[in-house]
């Protein structure tokens, strides 16, 4: 899989359309499975730590992290509780030249389904709630640079 770039005028607009839901009915059990391990093994090849489904040319709402050693994969997700903003610093794999400081909730509570579309329940904090809120942004076709305060290039944090 391509992860799509912002810096590409074609790629950039796939970014910008908001997904649809994921109808559970129209994919089967393989096909999900496929879908889940292609993007997981993209978003790892990348070193993220989250990839959404628009992020690779798929109009559903659909994402995938990794935080430690705990694998989500959540379909149709909404955050239905959120507590505290701070500022946090942030990157994205479709914007790979920046990072930058960004305001997200300290705390959420997001709610959607697992891949055979069982409710989800998550309350989430630290780099999970960060990174929840980040995908969710993207399936809404926003991006961290959007909203960002402040932005650097990456190559200030490499010299």
């Amino acid at each position: 899989m391509k992860i799509y770039l912002h810096s590409n005028k074609k790629d950039e607009q796939v970014l910008r359309i908001p997904t649809e839901p994921v109808d559970f009915s129209m994919f089967n059990k393989q096909e999900m499975r496929t879908l889940i391990a292609s993007m997981r093994a993209t978003m790892k090849r990348a070193s993220g730590v989250g990839l959404s489904a628009n992020q690779v040319g798929i109009s559903k709402q659909f994402f995938v992290a990794q935080i430690e050693n705990k694998f989500y994969a959540i379909f149709n997700p909404k955050l239905t509780k959120k507590t505290k903003l701070i500022n946090l610093e942030e990157g994205c794999l479709s914007v790979p030249e920046n990072y930058g400081i960004i305001e997200r909730y300290e705390r959420v509570t997001l709610q959607g389904y697992d891949m055979n579309g069982k409710k989800l329940k998550i309350n989430a904090w630290g780099l999970l709630a960060q990174v929840f809120q980040h995908e969710i942004d993207h399936l809404y076709g926003k991006l961290f640079i959007d909203e960002a305060k402040k932005l650097y290039p990456v190559s200030s944090i490499e010299s």
